[in-house]
């Protein structure tokens, strides 16, 4: 991609070119056939990006007249912090896009939105095994050295 992609919020009509690059982040991330979240799962995700109310943000790269990135964020409170925290929930790019600077493209954008809302730290975390990610990861931040658990209850 010679183009630098435009990267903006998400608005309403995106939802049919926003869907696949979901539908794929989830797949990469082994959520799909009889694993697939439930539909609504993704229904009120998309709700909650145009919901005021909610913590909840989207940011979409597009080029060439496609939607070819995503990046879903939220704003948290914490107790090492007065202002609330950034958390990046969400990056994905189309396989065309990868290894073209969409991702890092995707990740300032998240880092100003998150300066411009006042949060002194974004953060995020991925798969051990995703080490393509993990390279362009290591170029724009830094890793914590935490060890995520989780149980479901």
């Amino acid at each position: 991609m010679t183009d630098v992609p435009t990267i903006r919020p998400i608005v309403r009509e995106d939802y049919a070119r926003w869907l696949p690059l979901w539908d794929g982040y989830n797949a990469f991330y082994g959520r799909s056939g009889p694993t697939a979240l439930p539909a609504e799962i993704t229904a009120t995700t998309w709700a909650r990006f145009f919901d005021a109310a909610e913590p909840v943000h989207a940011l979409v790269a597009e080029g060439g007249g496609e939607l070819i990135g995503l990046a879903h964020y939220l704003y948290h409170r914490a107790t090492t912090a007065i202002a609330p925290l950034c958390y990046l929930n969400d990056l994905f790019t189309s396989a065309s896009a990868r290894g073209k600077g969409v991702g890092r493209a995707l990740i300032e954008a998240v880092y100003a939105e998150a300066r411009q809302a006042g949060a002194p730290r974004v953060y995020w975390q991925t798969h051990e095994t995703n080490a393509t990610a993990q390279a362009l990861y290591d170029k724009v931040a830094e890793r914590s050295g935490f060890i995520v658990y989780r149980k479901t209850v």
